[in-house]
């Protein structure tokens, strides 16, 4: 039976036996997604997003800066230089002092102190090649681990190209595991552009600006909803962030003669 229907007939046979989950009740209004700002030319290629001390950090896919914006418009706060140029395509926090960032090739840049005169960085090579393409970066705390989710298939390592995949790199070990985390169903073409883990339920939020969706999976990788989103408002999604409360933030590219900008969807009572 097909994936999705599966989770469908999942949800709706929860939903007779009491209150619908959160996942089921999808509570973020993807139709009506309030503008936090416009950015300026320098973030055109926003392409990673994350939640750190009340701000949100940002890094582009040409040079290696990374931008502390304010929560509430958008506004550079401040760049950090962090390593040379380079394609970087996804950021994470860890803990109180340390963001993390990816390259499209797999490199993972740990920085320590971001911004401070005590900033350090230390670079760690993967497996992962430029063929891979990854493009999305979370933190997953409950196992001590950042998720890689590639764009394209890994090349020679016997995986199926039915799927995309996500990889789990130890923040213990600093290894990252040849078996993927996960595997999501190529279903018209999806490519992850950006991932974030849900801080209230531990669901996986992908976005793919293949197509302009939205994926939700639990947190063991189960197919929960895949939504449409809004060209208007986000021509190419490429980064996802979530406050504590369950606030969810979603950048996109500048396109079609449109600035890159940053949305905020609260979490529905």
């Amino acid at each position: 039976m097909h994936p999705y229907l599966i989770a469908l007939l999942l949800l709706l046979s929860i939903g007779t036996c009491g209150p619908a989950p959160l996942a089921a009740q999808f509570p973020y209004d993807l139709d009506n997604p309030q503008l936090v700002g416009e950015l300026p030319e320098e973030l055109d290629e926003i392409s990673g997003l994350t939640i750190r001390n009340g701000d949100l950090l940002a890094v582009e896919d040409e040079y290696g800066i990374l931008y502390r914006l304010a929560l509430a418009d958008g506004s550079i706060l401040e760049r950090t230089e962090f390593w040379e140029s380079g394609d970087y395509e996804g950021l994470a926090t860890v803990g109180e002092n340390e963001v993390w960032v990816t390259k499209s090739n797999g490199r993972l840049y740990r920085i320590t102190a971001p911004g401070t005169n005590e900033q350090r960085v230390k670079e760690y090579n993967t497996w992962l090649k430029g063929e891979n393409d990854v493009e999305g970066l979370a933190y997953d705390a409950t196992r001590n681990r950042l998720l890689l989710a590639c764009k394209d298939d890994p090349k020679g390592n016997g995986m199926s190209k039915e799927n995309r995949y996500i990889f789990a790199f130890d923040l213990e070990t600093k290894k990252l595991g040849e078996e993927a985390a996960y595997s999501i169903p190529r279903e018209d073409d999806f490519s992850p552009s950006a991932l974030a883990i849900h801080p209230l339920t531990g669901q996986l939020f992908l976005t793919s600006s293949v197509g302009n969706r939205l994926l939700v999976a639990d947190a063991e990788g189960r197919i929960e909803t895949v939504r449409k989103l809004d060209k208007r408002f986000l021509p190419q999604a490429e980064g996802l962030a979530f406050t504590a409360d369950g606030t969810l933030y979603i950048s996109t590219e500048a396109r079609d003669g449109e600035p890159a900008r940053i949305y905020r969807l609260p979490l529905a009572p």
